[in-house]
């Protein structure tokens, strides 16, 4: 192993109005005391209670994707399981997310963008079996 994953980072206009969207969809911590960094005007994190850390680094000239155009892709994004697609996608538009992506009604999956324009996906998680 030549390295661990300590954060996935985000450049965004707002880190913090960032941050708190992705607490309301994961739940954890918001700027947790952590020796690895320090958090500021231009720079928050939010610990998730599944362990994975995010960061969010405010970028002025900030351009969001625009999903699916090439000449400004998507870079990355994050997938989310939910047991609920309809119930998961109802709270996250509260929370200031946007669709970019439902598809068809059988799918198992949906595309939206986080108030600072990066593509996440809903997917349906299914219980593991006994």
């Amino acid at each position: 192993m030549i390295a661990e994953v300590q954060c996935v980072v985000l450049d965004c206009p707002d880190p913090q109005r960032l941050a708190e969207f992705y607490h309301s969809v994961l739940g954890g911590t918001v700027d947790q005391p952590d020796r690895r960094w320090s958090v500021d005007a231009d720079w928050a994190t939010l610990h998730t209670p599944a362990g994975p850390v995010l960061a969010f680094q405010r970028a002025s000239d900030h351009r969001p994707p625009s999903w699916p155009d090439p000449a400004r892709p998507q870079q990355f994004h994050l997938d989310f399981g939910v047991p609920d697609l309809d119930r998961a996608e109802e709270q996250v538009l509260a929370h200031g997310a946007t669709v970019l992506d439902r598809g068809p009604a059988d799918r198992g999956w949906r595309v939206y963008a986080d108030p600072a324009g990066h593509p996440f996906c809903l997917v349906r998680h299914q219980a593991a079996a006994p």
